[in-house]
């Protein structure tokens, strides 16, 4: 697999603290969205509950287990317990559309780095996967900046070819 070129570094930090951000984002609309887990809230803004507030949801007797990963695969309903505006349906489409972006951090991140396909995978995982994006922020700035430093030392300790300067 060939290596980033020298020239392509400051690409790289630009792309890398892109990446860091989009990935705390998305990893965070990923924890606001408790429906789709096992203790179902909401979170809703205003109403009886306070200010801010999370709300439970019934799960209808349709649901099934699996219900919970794969919304919308059969007829399972799911109640919302709350009122006042419904800041979770807010999330989760803000969650959509900031995915696409997340996607393409990832995609330049993967890109500038040369890594295999496999590892674009992972990476775009972790939009869908709660915590994962944070998992592969912390491994992936490790990992580049460790990278940078020691293709940068070797650069400096490498001497220059006669008659260039």
């Amino acid at each position: 697999m060939p290596e980033p070129k020298v020239a392509s570094f400051p690409a790289i930090r630009g792309a890398l603290k892109f990446y860091q951000i989009a990935s705390i984002i998305t990893g965070v609309m990923l924890l606001l969205l408790l429906k789709y887990t096992p203790i179902h809230l909401e979170l809703f803004l205003g109403g009886s509950g306070g200010p801010l507030w999370f709300a439970g949801v019934l799960a209808g007797p349709d649901c099934q287990w699996w219900s919970l990963f794969a919304p919308m695969t059969n007829s399972c309903e799911m109640t919302s317990l709350g009122d006042g505006f419904n800041l979770s349906l807010f999330i989760l489409v803000a969650h959509g559309w900031f995915y696409v972006v997340y996607l393409f951090a990832c995609f330049r991140m993967w890109s500038l780095m040369r890594w295999r396909f496999p590892r674009f995978i992972l990476l775009a995982l972790g939009g869908v996967i709660p915590l994962l994006s944070f998992f592969m922020e912390a491994v992936v700035a490790r990992e580049v900046k460790t990278y940078l430093a020691t293709r940068e030392a070797a650069e400096a300790s490498t001497p220059a070819p006669e008659g260039v300067r």
